[in-house]
């Protein structure tokens, strides 16, 4: 099922698989799961297993159908390298991305070294229409990441650095075309800090990184907690919606 995206960086969301498990302090609070079971409860197919893994085959033709050229945020509702994801089901979504050449696919992961292994250098070539992308919420998780994403041929590499937990140092983005920040939403959001958040808005400016920021989440820029429409998008005294140009 492909739908319409509130996601401010995408168009459209293609879920050829849903559900996930939890790897990292990032998805200690996944909007993903509430969702899921939320769906669950109101009987939509596909999510008939709440937040456990489901592989969707049928799904797989839904880019296949529109020609309008479109943004797709891939599995926004699951991790497309997830370790029971054969890797002959991956062939199978690449095989739609390649023959929809007028769209562009965006694959976010928190699985780099399995997503490094699925694009063994001389086996599978990613498609030139694919943005592919780490998440990076610490140090020691999300860091890592970046240099397993740099391994691999990429029009574009992008960083979501959300939710961001910590400051997270020096990071070298030496390859990285767009970097993507924002806090925690929902009522058990963990606050992020504004000087977080200009230490890589800083850190793009030096290596020529697009920067966008995507919202404040549950904390403020203030430090109070509020609904995150409330907190809004502003960071410095405007928004930032840089997009990537490929290196």
């Amino acid at each position: 099922m492909t739908t319409t995206s509130k996601i401010e960086w995408t168009e459209q969301t293609w879920n050829p698989t849903t559900g996930c498990t939890k790897i990292s302090p990032g998805c200690k609070h996944c909007y993903a799961e509430t969702m899921a079971k939320r769906l669950q409860a109101m009987d939509v197919r596909g999510y008939e297993n709440g937040f456990n893994l489901s592989i969707l085959p049928e799904r797989l033709a839904e880019p296949l159908k529109r020609r309008k050229p479109t943004t797709y945020f891939v599995n926004s509702m699951s991790d497309l390298f997830h370790k029971e994801i054969p890797f002959e089901f991956l062939d199978q979504v690449f095989d739609v991305i390649k023959c929809t050449p007028q769209h562009t696919y965006q694959i976010l992961t928190k699985r780099a070294a399995r997503m490094r292994k699925y694009f063994v250098p001389g086996e599978r070539i990613l498609p030139g229409n694919v943005w592919l992308g780490v998440s990076v919420e610490n140090r020691k998780y999300g860091l890592p990441r970046i240099d397993e994403l740099r391994e691999i041929e990429a029009s574009i590499r992008f960083l979501s650095v959300e939710p961001l937990l910590e400051d997270v140092g020096k990071i070298d983005l030496t390859g990285i075309h767009w970097v993507i920040v924002g806090g925690e939403s929902g009522p058990k959001a963990r606050p992020m800090k504004p000087e977080w958040v200009a230490g890589i808005k800083e850190q793009c400016e030096e290596q020529g990184v697009a920067f966008f920021f995507k919202q404040w989440g549950g904390w403020g820029a203030d430090g109070k907690k509020r609904h995150k429409k409330e907190n809004g998008r502003i960071f410095a005294g405007q928004t930032w919606d840089q997009m990537p140009v490929a290196l």
